[in-house]
């Protein structure tokens, strides 16, 4: 969905901007085709053998052009270098309607100027997620360090002819731009203006060694690797939308000037909310403040809080209001440099029904019965929408007491606990329940929402993307509450093991099952739960078994998409010895796999990591001590990392319980 599957064999072409890691199709507009002579193919055959890729830099010899092709990027912009080793005319075929898999784009538009050389030319995309808001206009401005000898600009396309090169290069600038073709060449003159590909190149290796060095671990070679390649998914998205002068392209598709910060979009919410932004707030904040204002920016121009901002526009995937979850637990975290008052007036409005289309599906519903009734709501994941809704109204609750704005929070604490009213006493499982309150009757919480695609009568359309087993996990503003629905701490635990020991057989399944599964996000919490339930051991036993069975540096490495960084952020904080109760300023202390850390945090104080013993077989946690003072209990503090110095565990073979 990205636009690159090592699995195949063939390549399109080089393209322009990208969703990292999520599950669907947008951008990737704009792809540049080498070709020689008057071959112009299809697809690309290349081997792996021939290909090479590193931060900043990617690099694959095209046999069948007789073609070595580079690319490297700078913010907006993209550089392409070609080699022809043959004695046929060089091309360059930009397409001006391509797009993401199977989406094109719709009014391409191509332009040459012979007498600057400059190419440029615009589109409308319409992917996955840009055509449920009638499109995303796109400019290009593009310019090659070489004479074009003829330029075709015909069938889609502009093909730009440089003669037989015989073993030279051509480089080719692309600046990018969703404002205008004025703002294109703009971004292209400040980024590459006087700098050839390898300038660039290295550029942007600076820029990737700057940023990943913020966290310097000591681990074997593997570990370094899984951290490090999660580190940098966390850092591709969310995707700065600002142009060099300021300017970007508002949810009300006006152009408008960002005033102190950096506008962005992209942002998979209702999944990075529960890790990557948490990530931010450690050692990202002016990013974090950049999303906050943009969160602002997209409701006050669009009408609400996006779930999953797109671009120009709300892509609408998912569910609920998860934006409550990463504003709340930024503002608690003293982040605060944004217009919260504004964020919270529309948090209520959402929660309260005023938000028309874009608010919460069925919230009039939700608000009369205290959750979605499955007879009115058929087939439309009734239980998983009561449950995240009950969370974000917590989040609602928790800035409201921050803010001082009490009964505020009473309110939306008692919506808080609706979550409740869908767990059946005698399944001890959260249930599709219809309007007269009584549950549905076909329910089995071994068949996920994926086997109901396929199925005549349905089990689980209930939930979303899961089983019931999957969302049996999920009040994470309540989970002392949800722990007293067992009936006892040890029939959670039971249970809890029973679903940890139900993951599938193996990482990245086609399959993943009803048990845990590390690759979504409804029960991606779910191995720190045991510390609530006074079983430290057990959750340092299974982040331990996740980390090693569930992530890779094989062309499998993942265990699902990695949704902007999610995966990547739950690997980085897991492999430190902690990790975010989102919606909250506390984090779950786990087991670390790295023998010590520095983390440079975004207050310019340093957190020093040291993992004592720690091996294969030492999992457990013996102690936990900060700054020579032990901890007690389940969680250390947002302020208590802030504020750095010293997190030393005591490994061991045996389990403290």
């Amino acid at each position: 969905t990205s636009g690159y599957y090592y699995e195949h064999g063939h390549i399109r072409g080089f393209s322009h901007s990208r969703l990292s890691g999520t599950g669907a199709e947008d951008y990737n507009q704009f792809r540049v085709v080498p070709h020689a002579g008057d071959n112009k193919p299809a697809v690309m055959p290349y081997s792996h053998k021939n290909e090479t890729a590193s931060v900043g830099y990617y690099a694959v010899y095209l046999p069948t052009v007789g073609c070595l092709a580079e690319m490297t990027a700078d913010i907006h912009t993209g550089v392409h270098r070609y080699t022809f080793y043959g004695n046929d005319d060089a091309k360059l075929f930009i397409d001006l309607f391509s797009g993401a898999g199977n989406y094109n784009t719709y009014d391409g538009q191509g332009e040459y100027d012979a007498e600057s050389g400059v190419i440029s030319g615009s589109c409308v995309l319409s992917g996955a997620f840009s055509s449920r808001y009638d499109g995303l206009p796109v400019y290009f401005v593009a310019v090659a360090d070489r004479e074009i000898k003829d330029c075709v600009i015909a069938d889609g396309g502009i093909d730009l002819n440089f003669g037989a090169l015989n073993g030279e290069s051509v480089e080719l600038k692309v600046g990018i731009s969703f404002v205008s073709k004025e703002n294109a060449m703009l971004n292209l003159k400040a980024e590459t203006d006087g700098k050839d590909f390898d300038d660039v190149r290295q550029s942007a290796a600076d820029a990737w060694e700057e940023n990943l060095s913020v966290i310097d671990i000591q681990a074997n070679d593997e570990i370094k690797t899984n951290f490090y390649t999660g580190l940098y998914h966390t850092m591709i998205m969310p995707t700065n939308f600002t142009d060099v002068n300021g300017e970007y392209l508002g949810f009300d598709k006006d152009v408008h000037i960002a005033e102190g910060y950096t506008y962005r979009t992209d942002m998979s919410i209702w999944d990075t909310c529960r890790v990557t932004h948490p990530f931010y707030t450690l050692i990202a904040q002016d990013i974090q403040t950049d999303c906050l204002n943009s969160l602002v920016d997209m409701a006050e121009k669009g009408g609400a809080l996006p779930r999953w901002p797109m671009g120009a526009g709300y892509a609408g995937s998912m569910m609920g209001d998860p934006a409550n979850i990463v504003i709340t637990e930024s503002y608690i975290k003293g982040i605060t440099d944004f217009d919260v008052e504004t964020a919270y007036e529309y948090m209520k409005k959402s929660s309260d029904g005023k938000v028309p289309k874009v608010g919460r599906s069925y919230v009039e519903l939700y608000n009369e019965y205290g959750y979605v009734p499955q007879d009115l709501c058929p087939g439309d994941e009734s239980v998983s929408r009561s449950i995240e809704y009950a969370w974000e109204d917590a989040a609602i609750a928790t800035l409201a007491e921050a803010l001082g704005k009490t009964e505020d929070a009473k309110t939306y604490a008692d919506k808080s606990m609706y979550y409740k009213n869908l767990f059946n006493p005698e399944t001890k499982y959260f249930q599709a329940r219809n309007s007269d309150g009584t549950f549905v009757w076909n329910f089995s919480p071994y068949i996920t929402a994926f086997y109901d695609a396929v199925m005549i009568k349905k089990f689980a359309d209930c939930y979303c993307e899961g089983s019931a087993r999957q969302w049996r996990w999920n009040a994470l503003h309540d989970i002392e509450g949800m722990i007293e629905l067992f009936g006892s701490v040890e029939y959670f635990v039971s249970e809890l093991e029973d679903f940890m020991e139900d993951a599938s057989l193996s990482r990245a399944a086609i399959d993943p099952g009803h048990g845990f599964w590390v690759g979504n996000q409804h029960d991606i919490h779910t191995p720190y739960l045991f510390s609530n339930a006074g079983r430290a051991d057990l959750t340092q036993k299974w982040v331990r078994w996740t980390l090693d069975n569930r992530f890779s540096n094989d062309i499998n490495g993942l265990d699902g998409n990695d949704d902007g960084g999610t995966l990547g952020a739950w690997y980085a904080f897991s492999s430190m010895g902690f990790y975010p109760l989102a919606g909250t300023d506390k984090y779950w202390i786990g087991s670390p796999n790295v023998d010590s850390a520095k983390v440079n945090l975004s207050n310019g104080n340093v957190l020093e990591i040291v993992a004592n013993n720690q091996g294969e077989k030492n999992v457990y946690v013996s102690s936990v001590t900060l700054n020579g003072e032990k901890l007690e209990g389940t969680y250390i503090t947002h302020a208590q990392l802030m504020a750095g110095g010293k997190l030393v565990f005591e490994m061991s073979a045996t389990p403290n319980k």
